[in-house]
């Protein structure tokens, strides 16, 4: 069984002392290829330059997100703009809008994201793109729904692809983004009894091919992984306990759902196929 993390924070400082050893267990797990999240000035770099280190199994995102809004400067434009020029980078984010931490002041975050949403635009307008086309897009929002249908109302017509990662949200979000014909993320909350109840509900209403699977690694390690690790972090080799989490709320055989997502992560983010 092969798998595709479409979303892990591999340059996170937690895996500096172990990170060649957490690709060897993601891929003995069946993790067949991975996107690093690029989601701020200092880690988009960082990511590229990982994915360029491990051709064919990492790929990056390059963004800013919603609680690094504030560093999002003309010089932090260019430098993305730059970054995007890379093959290996296959989508513009991880960016958005959260208003649950707010670590960033709202008008900031609304700016940063209105900005990377026009990079992406000017990607197909400079033949980025393969074909000339926008990236796809990688984006967050928490409890931000309104604002963050507006701005994307104002670019309607003119993006590449949509995944909505780490998709915690209500039904009515669900359903506003999957009549935009955008993707879904799922991740470990997923499997968290305190939060994600009502997750295993609302999956079973994700179009087979809308729907991709996430670690968020090191974050949201899943609650039902037994043995728990001790050291609570989180890592690719867990999205195979993530994938047969879902295959059961689906009510699908763990293959079916499998296949199903990685023919959609390699669709959605145009990863070359193995072998």
């Amino acid at each position: 069984m092969q798998l595709i993390d479409i979303g892990a924070n591999l340059t996170h400082d937690s895996f500096d002392h172990d990170r060649d050893a957490v690709l060897q267990r993601a891929r003995d797990a069946g993790i067949a290829q991975m996107i690093v999240t690029g989601a701020s000035r200092e880690h988009s770099p960082r990511a590229l330059a990982l994915a360029q280190a491990h051709p064919g199994l990492l790929f990056a995102t390059a963004g800013v997100h919603p609680h690094h809004a504030s560093e999002y400067t003309a010089e932090c434009d260019a430098e993305l703009r730059a970054l995007h020029v890379h093959p290996e980078v296959v989508a513009v984010g991880e960016c958005g809008l959260d208003y649950f931490r707010d670590f960033s002041p709202r008008p900031a975050q609304r700016r940063a994201f209105e900005l990377q949403l026009q990079i992406d635009v000017d990607l197909a307008i400079n033949g980025v793109g393969k074909p000339p086309a926008p990236k796809p897009l990688f984006l967050h929002q928490r409890d931000a729904h309104v604002d963050f249908m507006g701005l994307m109302k104002e670019f309607d017509g003119k993006l590449g692809p949509v995944v909505v990662h780490c998709f915690t949200g209500a039904r009515a979000e669900l359903f506003d983004y999957l009549d935009q014909d955008w993707h879904i993320g799922i991740t470990g909350w997923l499997c968290d009894e305190r939060r994600g109840l009502h997750l295993r509900e609302l999956v079973k209403h994700i179009p087979a091919n809308r729907l991709m699977i996430e670690t968020d690694a090191p974050y949201l390690l899943p609650r039902t992984v037994r043995p728990q690790p001790s050291h609570r972090r989180n890592e690719p080799m867990y999205l195979a306990h993530i994938v047969e989490e879902l295959a059961r709320d689906r009510g699908e055989d763990v293959s079916v759902t499998a296949a199903n997502t990685v023919a959609t992560a390699r669709a959605f983010f145009r990863l070359p196929a193995l072998g």
